[in-house]
């Protein structure tokens, strides 16, 4: 190829007109996602930073866990309010959080791909972009969607510092920073938070062992990271001290065995919602019980096809993934590493949750949601080497994208925040956000 061939600029200019593209849809897809339910915890979120714009009062709180318990830190506040200052529509706020999921999971996705070289890019990239998990919870203000750029850097991070599964691509140090950024910005958006000491125990065990205390060098890059993120808690415990800082968080560790005996079977339980994310789930997305859901195909039976399909898809998925984790030979030779540290995963989980006043529903761990995206391209890259399986990933893909339109439509109307878009114009304009909602009584925040 000639230095002045033209195809390598043409193809650079298409991937960027092409990431743009999927940048907008996941703006139009989160703006047109739940706002005005009567569950309420997406409006209390965008209530939060709004409250802060309109008041300029300091966030020292942020999200309710229950009427009792509310998370500490500055940050979710920060993350929804300032965007208003930079452009003061009701949008704004979408439009910062798409950018921050949208880079993690094109970043996550050079990651992959790097990783698993022979695994199609285009399936890796728009499956990121677009799979259920990644489109309907990280597009839309609630605060587990803030959880998930960080928690991409966190396992990314941690994953290259182990050395039964590191590839270089990350600097050690860089690793460090890396994981202390995440852990103090995670902190301060969801309890999930808890389930990254392990890992970041098993990485310093591994760099001590490695380098002995030379491993004390890099590990202050930890250190900063924890700084940048973790001196939004300082005003916190300023002015409420540790104990009233907490925010009532340590009554959310308690002994909780019926977690364990009543969501210990596979499909409902910790390992069926966790192999989910990396699935095309429908049900979950298109109402909250069955009579909803029929509901939903029946005023949209042009979708029902598509419904249908990615439905058997979404189920046989997870049970592929699960049977796949058997298979003895792979040509990825740290397969066997990346399944068993799944495993760990999915255990620790169940042991977490022992511990927790929360049901292990899906939002508490979606945290863990890219290891069970990166485990399924191992699982997958051995299918997707064969040409029937690309054309199979690409109709796939296709409806999912089909169906992800018709279900903004629907939501646009019915949730969205265009319901009550014009109380928060005026809200921002008056500078009161009580004419959008209140916040939930006994809030701190």
């Amino acid at each position: 190829m000639r230095a002045n061939d033209p195809a390598p600029s043409r193809k650079g200019l298409l991937f960027v007109v092409a990431l743009s593209l999927a940048f907008l849809f996941r703006l139009a897809f989160g703006l047109c996602l739940d706002f005005s339910t009567p569950v309420g915890d997406e409006k209390q979120i965008y209530l939060l930073g709004l409250k802060f714009f309109t008041t300029g009062a300091w966030p020292y709180f942020g999200p309710d866990v229950t009427n009792t318990i509310q998370v500490p830190g500055a940050l979710q506040g920060l993350v929804v309010g300032l965007p208003f200052y930079v452009l003061p529509v009701p949008e704004a706020p979408y439009i910062f959080l798409n950018i921050l999921s949208f880079a993690a999971l094109c970043f996550f996705a050079w990651y992959c791909n790097r990783r698993l070289p022979e695994i199609p890019k285009w399936f890796v990239w728009v499956w990121l972009l677009t799979a259920p998990w990644t489109l309907n919870i990280s597009t839309q203000i609630y605060n587990p969607s803030y959880v998930l750029p960080a928690a991409i850097l966190f396992f990314v991070c941690a994953i290259e510092s182990y050395p039964f599964l590191s590839r270089g691509l990350v600097p050690l140090k860089w690793a460090n920073f890396g994981m202390g950024l995440s852990l103090f910005w995670i902190v301060q958006f969801h309890l999930s938070w808890v389930i990254l000491i392990p890992y970041i125990l098993l990485s310093f065990y591994f760099q001590f062992k490695n380098s002995g205390w030379k491993a004390l060098k890099a590990m202050t890059y930890f250190a900063g990271g924890a700084i940048l993120t973790g001196s939004f808690l300082i005003p916190t415990l300023v002015k409420y001290g540790l104990s009233g800082a907490l925010g009532n968080t340590n009554e959310a560790v308690q002994f909780n065995y019926a977690n364990l005996l009543k969501y210990s079977d596979i499909v409902e339980g910790v390992l069926g919602r966790f192999l989910s994310f990396a699935s095309f789930e429908v049900p979950r997305f298109i109402g909250r019980n069955t009579a909803k859901r029929l509901l939903f195909m029946r005023e949209h039976p042009w979708l029902i096809p598509f419904i249908l399909f990615l439905t058997v898809v979404g189920i046989l998925q997870p049970i592929a993934l699960l049977v796949l984790w058997f298979k003895r030979n792979h040509s990825v030779k740290d397969w066997k590493a990346m399944k068993y540290f799944t495993l760990a995963t999915v255990v620790l989980l169940y042991a977490g949750f022992l511990f927790s006043i929360r049901t292990p529903l899906s939002h508490t761990f979606y945290i863990t949601l890219p290891i069970a995206m990166l485990y399924s391209f191992y699982c997958w890259n051995e299918f997707l080497k064969k040409k029937r399986w690309q054309r199979f990933a690409l109709v796939f893909i296709v409806c999912g994208i089909i169906f992800n339109i018709g279900l903004a439509v629907q939501n646009y109307s019915r949730v969205s925040i265009y319901l009550e878009r014009n109380k928060v114009v005026e809200a921002i304009k008056a500078r009161d956000y009580h004419l959008l909602g209140e916040r939930r009584a006994g809030s701190r925040y």
